[in-house]
């Protein structure tokens, strides 16, 4: 018999979301019964909650909001499905299926989040179980793709380049599948009790999470230096794989990074994860279990906008942290391993592998994919997805790798990707090819400002600047997020851009290429003119005076448009040299 878990007491009234999960017997609650109501296509506010555990939120077309209210109708319900992808691998007949689905109960398209995963859209409260059920018959699901436990783990793309990298992919896998919980509450109401994948059932005790699961959501990256497209430093925990002698030696951790806050709240920030020592592979499931717990034991229950891991670290201490995980643990973490970081950003087209496959990086713009006007994008990735025998990798920066090509079918892709005109977007420039946005309106509920919808055209007007500067190909990371939530990670990103209101935005500088540094706020709910007045100074100074190899982020520091962000909690500290 599992102990059931008693969490130490905490002072004040716990958030509501607590007691909702308290009473909602393992994240049932009435879904089932609130999903059959045939009177509303919405479900009751408590339902609302538990269903991001099954990895879906319930949401209105924000752009029907007036339309459907003169007419004294209800909003226009819907429900995203977000779906666990690990390492953001998907098979052929997974692909088809997430196309299909798109087509017969979303709004017609797929969105590759930041996080390496499938997102649906626009699915009525009648279809959600038809939807789920349709992605278990080819072995995916939705568990714990939002909520707050472990969501979707994240790797570094291209996993088959190498042995290595498929080895690390694996791990991540590992991970996601140790920090599941396992109730089957997600099996009893989606699939008539059918199993997800071929595992034993268990007994109904969550034996990591309790009944009380986390404070918040909860996120876990791995990097393989010397890339960090995963933005590992952003992770609740972060994984960075040691590579000596062409082995997989093992893992250096990072803990308590996190970008999301509240706008006017300054015990609110993003924070970068602070490093703390190497485990071996044997050692990393037990290690970020033991995190987990910790966090499950220590996070705010009273305040969620402060109960995000960084804050349990940040009130604690890291010293206290590292004590504390070493006792669960029974053993303590070696010393960090020497690594290092070049960029964030996904390289273009062709790769050959190791094993003598091949791998084609296709540019997805805000990763939204659907046929636009001249370029069937979907249909060409339907119609390679029925020839391909290997994987689809979609990327931290909403792009996609087709990947795993034989030789011998190299050919045929690559017809298909010039009939379709799919592009790895080396014609763009480099600002668009390094660019990342949140799906904000009109269908998030948090979204201020627009971001996926508009940032493309706002690129289009920084390029004319980056042009007549002969920067076109000058490397610099661009962000936009619609709220400050950070789901595009907004706040590493060398130009930043945290929504405020409609067209009104913060913009932020001088995040590090690498990710390893956050930006400074440099103006505040600025509008697209002085947005555009603004770079029309600092991108020529930055064209004639920047230092050989230097990044734009860099630059503004040394130039003193922004100071450093060294820590999260300065983040809201204004620049001394802020005009």
């Amino acid at each position: 018999m599992t102990k059931k878990i008693v969490l130490p007491p905490q002072e004040g009234t716990p958030a509501v979301n607590e007691g909702i999960k308290k009473e909602s017997n393992y994240l049932r609650g009435t879904l089932k019964e609130s999903m059959k109501d045939p009177l509303t296509g919405s479900i009751g506010a408590a339902d609302q909650n538990l269903i991001k555990f099954h990895g879906s939120y319930m949401q209105d077309n924000r752009d029907e909001r007036d339309e459907r209210q003169r007419k004294k109708l209800e909003p226009s319900y819907q429900f995203m499905i977000r779906v666990r992808t690990p390492g953001g691998a998907a098979t052929s007949e997974q692909w088809l299926m997430m196309d299909e689905m798109a087509r017969t109960y979303g709004n017609g398209t797929l969105k590759i989040t930041t996080r390496q995963a499938f997102q649906l859209h626009g699915i009525l409260k009648w279809n959600v179980k038809a939807y789920m059920q349709e992605m278990n018959r080819v072995l995916l699901d939705s568990l714990a793709a939002c909520g707050d436990v472990n969501r979707n783990v994240m790797c570094n793309v291209i996993p088959t380049t190498s042995k290595i990298h498929e080895e690390v992919y694996q791990w991540s896998v590992k991970v996601s599948e140790h920090l599941l919980p396992k109730t089957q509450a997600y099996h009893e109401i989606w699939l008539d009790g059918e199993k997800v994948h071929d595992t034993p059932q268990v007994e109904e005790v969550e034996p990591i999470y309790g009944e009380l699961y986390l404070p918040r959501k909860f996120k876990i990256g791995i990097a393989i230096p010397p890339s960090n497209d995963t933005d590992v430093y952003s992770q609740d925990i972060g994984i960075i794989a040691i590579v000596e002698d062409n082995e997989l030696k093992g893992f250096n951790i990072t803990v308590g990074g996190g970008m999301g806050m509240t706008h006017g709240d300054d015990e609110t920030y993003p924070q970068l994860g602070h490093l703390i020592g190497f485990v071996t592979p044997e050692q990393l499931l037990v290690t970020t279990e033991k995190i987990v717990t910790i966090q499950r034991d220590f996070g705010n229950r009273i305040e969620r906008k402060n109960a995000r891991f960084k804050y349990t670290i940040d009130r604690y201490g890291i010293e206290w942290f590292k004590e504390e995980l070493h006792k669960r643990l029974g053993f303590e973490l070696e010393e960090a391993r020497q690594f290092h970081f070049e960029r964030t950003g996904d390289e273009y087209g062709w790769v050959k592998g190791e094993n003598g496959n091949w791998h084609f990086t296709l540019f997805v713009q805000g990763g939204r994919v659907k046929d636009f006007e001249d370029y069937p994008l979907m249909t060409g990735l339907r119609e390679i997805a029925k020839v391909h025998e290997g994987r689809f990798f979609m990327t931290p920066n909403q792009n996609l790798v087709i990947s795993d090509i034989t030789p011998t079918k190299k050919r045929k892709i690559q017809s298909l990707i010039t009939k379709y005109k799919l592009t790895d977007g080396k014609h763009y420039s480099a600002l668009r090819r390094n660019s990342i946005a949140c799906v904000s309106l009109p269908t998030c509920g948090l979204a201020m400002a627009e971001a996926e919808r508009y940032l493309p055209s706002l690129i289009t007007k920084i390029e004319e600047i980056l042009d007549e500067s002969g920067l076109h190909e000058q490397e610099i990371n661009i962000r936009m997020s619609g709220c400050p939530n950070g789901c595009s990670r907004a706040a590493i990103g060398e130009i930043g851009f945290i929504g405020k209101g409609p067209g009104k935005y913060n913009m932020y500088l001088g995040a590090a290429f690498n990710g390893s540094r956050l930006n400074k706020i440099y103006k505040e709910n600025v509008d697209e003119a002085t947005i555009l007045q603004e770079l029309r100074t600092i991108i020529p100074h930055y064209a004639k005076e920047r230092l050989e190899g230097e990044h734009f982020g860099d630059f503004v520091i040394r130039a003193n448009y922004v100071e450093a962000t060294t820590d999260g909690t300065n983040f809201h500290t204004k620049s001394s040299v802020l005009r």
